[in-house]
């Protein structure tokens, strides 16, 4: 996941005086505001948890208010650890880092707690309405999907849920929804253009082989396959599209899936025609990601396209840019996203392949899942392997920004977890499916934050190295 701290704001307390708020953006979207105190207060809950010398360094305390420059420094520091904390994936999954960002969405948003009826789409756009809280993570209205469409619930782990947007008949796919945030409020801050569908989580088609036995799971492939084909996605011909017509028409949804899994770019995401520096600068490229690839699409003279393809396990290593532009007209400034990735064009050759997109982070999030179901199937990990997770302690805390705290503990029992805390039962519903639907742990890349940020055109990036690559070998050249 990307983390950034791009920027800063002045806010007011309570009793007049004022403070600096970090604005923390994760793959690519503001997430919440929080002060320092707030931050220093989490750090040393994960120190009671992990130890210091496991984490990474925090900036300190000062006795005396920030010049301007010492200010941008600790935005930077707290950038850097922030993102050197997120790369260890035990604290990434744990609940006190979940907590703590779930708790920051509620608080940024003044987010009252009650329950609400959440519409959530299939592919096809049959809505699907649940009853759950405004702040219920996105882990736990997945199961309450499940519950509503009689999902079983060892078989939630293959789906998860999308922000898009959607005009008209277009639909741009905005991120993926994380367990540290509520899909309600997350909606909620974005426009009214964009909604909340269920697709498949993985990228690897053999997996769908887990799953098809399962009416309901296969008929939300059936219906993200349709769609898929209709937004064009999937590459069929004309005699194709006309049997998978005359497959839907009849209601042959197995016969439609088997048809359809054969094709090109299926399960594939494709992202919104953008700027790239292959093969030559400014190349106008549709980027398509799926499978075990990056594919490129270049619109060539005579209506034909060049289409070619960059493989998971020969990508080295790949990182996001964040720069900010100045618009002097509109008096605001703008951040321009790049997804840069090393690639082994042949033995002897690596060379930087840049694309300049609005959706570059979520391109970097679909890397990184590729390059871990690759590693996982290396490792003879089946999916989505059951490990235990979460935090070894059974409470923690939660800072607000006026310095209040509250209490936030985990009752365990013999067949599931609650959990209560003193305000209005609020992390009851923090982490209820927190052992339901859980994450494989991998050690698929590392990040090296060497950032150029005081005057700051760019925000510190991040390196993340593959270790797929390591085991290239001659027949993938």
């Amino acid at each position: 996941m990307h983390f950034s701290i791009p920027d800063t704001q002045e806010l007011k307390d309570n009793h007049g005086g004022t403070y600096v708020g970090y604005n923390i953006h994760i793959n690519g979207a503001y997430h919440c505001t929080v002060r320092y105190r707030q931050l220093h207060s989490f750090n040393e809950q994960l120190k009671r948890e992990y130890g210091s010398t496991y984490l990474p360094h925090f900036p300190p305390k000062k006795l005396l208010p920030l010049s301007p420059p010492q200010l941008e420094e600790r935005r930077v520091l707290l950038e850097k650890y922030i993102q050197m904390l997120t790369q260890d994936p035990d604290i990434g999954d744990c609940n006190i880092f979940k907590g703590f960002l779930l708790s920051a969405q509620q608080e940024t948003q003044n987010a009252v707690q009650e329950d609400i009826d959440l519409d959530v789409y299939m592919m096809n756009w049959h809505k699907v309405t649940v009853r759950v809280n405004t702040i219920d993570s996105t882990d736990t209205v997945l199961l309450e999907i499940a519950k509503e469409i009689n999902l079983p619930e060892e078989l939630v782990c293959y789906f998860c849920l999308y922000l898009v947007r959607k005009v008209e008949a277009e639909i741009k796919m905005e991120r993926r929804l994380q367990n540290f945030e509520a899909p309600f409020l997350s909606q909620k801050a974005a426009d009214s253009s964009h909604c909340i569908v269920i697709r498949k989580s993985y990228w690897d088609p053999g997996y769908d082989e887990d799953i098809l036995s399962n009416k309901i799971a296969l008929n939300l492939l059936y219906v993200q396959a349709m769609s898929d084909v209709e937004q064009g996605w999937v590459i069929a011909n004309k005699q194709t599209k006309r049997q998978l017509a005359t497959l839907q028409s009849k209601g042959s949804k197995q016969e439609y899936l088997q048809l359809v899994r054969t094709l090109r770019h299926y399960g594939y995401i494709q992202f919104e025609p953008c700027i790239c520096n292959y093969p030559e600068p400014n190349t106008q490229v549709v980027i398509s990601i799926g499978g075990k690839e990056i594919n490129f699409r270049i619109p060539a003279s005579n209506n034909q396209v060049k289409e070619g393809s960059f493989r998971i396990t020969r990508i080295r290593c790949w990182r996001i840019i964040t720069s900010n532009t100045n618009n002097q007209e509109e008096n605001s400034s703008q951040h321009l996203l790049e997804l840069s990735f090393e690639y082994l064009l042949s033995k002897d050759k690596l060379q930087w392949i840049t694309v300049k997109s609005d959706q570059a982070v979520l391109m970097s999030v679909c890397l990184q899942g590729m390059v871990e179901e690759l590693l996982s199937k290396r490792n003879g990990l089946k999916f989505k392997k059951q490990s235990e997770q979460g935090s070894r302690h059974c409470s923690w805390s939660y800072m607000k920004r006026d310095g209040s705290s509250y209490e936030i503990s985990v009752s365990r029992s013999s067949s599931s977890e609650g959990i209560v805390d003193n305000e209005e039962d609020y992390s009851r519903r923090l982490n209820k499916s927190r052992d339901h639907v859980r994450k494989e742990k991998f050690s698929s890349y590392f990040v090296k934050p060497s950032g150029r940020s005081s005057s700051g055109s760019l925000s510190p990036e991040s390196l993340m190295e593959n270790d797929v690559f390591e085991g290239i070998g001659d027949d993938d050249l």
